[in-house]
C-alpha cells in the first residue's frame, strides 16, 4: 500500500511522468478518461464539431484547457485565473463561444459572470456551461453551487440568454457517484457508462444571445 500511494504521488506531481503512464495504459487498452466526464465530453465534443471549429474565435474558461487540444479553433483564449476573474473581468474581444468547464460551481456571484459572458459574446454568440452536480464537496478556492439541468436553464434564462436556444445535457448512474466519492476515477476497464437520469452527477448546457 505505502508503495502504491508513492507511485501514485509521483505520477500526480510530474506531468511528464504522468504523460508517459497514461501512454502506456491507453496502449494496454486501459480507458484513461475521467468516468463521471466521459459522456459529456462525448456529447459537447460533438456538438462542437458540428458548428465547424475551425470558424470559431473560443474563450475557454477552464483550469484544464482541453478544448484547445481538442480542436482546431481560428482563435482561442485561456485566460489564468486569479488574473482574469469572469466575475469581475471583461476581455476587450468579441467571441462565437465561450467555454465555461468546470467554473460555475466555484463562482460567488454566478450571475455577474454570466454578464460578462454577455459583454464578450458576438451576436449570436453561444456559451456552453459544463458543472457537476453529485459531485463531492472539491474548493478551488470556493465550491459553493450545483445545477439540475432546469436550474441552468433558469440561470441562463434569468440572465439575458434566448430561451429557445438552451439546451441542457446531463450524465450519471449511482456506480459513478459512489465511486467519486473518494476521488475521480478513471473508466479503465469496462467502467458502467450507461445513464441514470435521476442521478446526474455532471450537468451541462448551450444557450446564446
Amino acid at each position: 500500500m505505502v508503495v502504491q500511494e508513492r507511485l501514485s504521488r509521483a505520477v500526480r506531481t510530474s506531468p511528464s511522468l504522468k504523460a508517459r503512464v497514461l501512454g502506456v495504459a491507453d496502449r494496454l487498452g486501459y480507458d484513461t478518461r475521467y468516468w463521471c466526464r466521459a459522456v459529456m465530453y462525448e456529447s459537447t465534443f460533438a456538438d462542437v464539431r458540428a458548428l465547424a471549429p475551425e470558424t470559431l474565435d473560443v474563450l475557454e474558461i477552464a483550469a484544464a484547457g482541453i478544448w484547445r487540444s481538442a480542436f482546431d479553433f481560428r482563435s482561442h483564449r485561456t485566460p489564468e485565473f486569479p488574473e482574469f476573474d469572469i466575475c469581475s473581468d471583461v476581455l476587450d474581444e468579441q467571441f462565437d463561444l465561450v467555454i465555461a468547464d468546470q467554473v460555475f460551481e466555484h463562482l460567488r456571484h454566478p450571475a455577474a459572470a454570466l454578464a460578462n459572458i454577455r459583454a464578450m459574446l458576438k451576436p449570436g454568440g453561444r456559451v456552453l456551461i459544463l458543472t457537476p452536480f453529485l459531485i463531492r464537496v472539491h474548493p478551488c478556492p470556493l465550491d459553493v453551487h450545483r445545477w439540475t439541468e432546469e436550474g441552468l436553464q433558469f440561470l441562463l434564462e434569468d440572465n439575458g440568454f434566448d430561451p429557445a436556444s438552451i439546451r441542457t445535457g446531463a450524465w450519471g448512474n449511482r456506480k459513478a457517484a459512489r465511486a467519486n466519492l473518494d476521488g475521480f476515477p478513471r473508466i479503465g476497464f469496462g467502467k458502467d457508462l450507461s445513464n441514470e437520469p435521476g442521478c446526474p452527477l455532471v450537468v451541462w448546457a448551450w444557450a446564446r444571445l
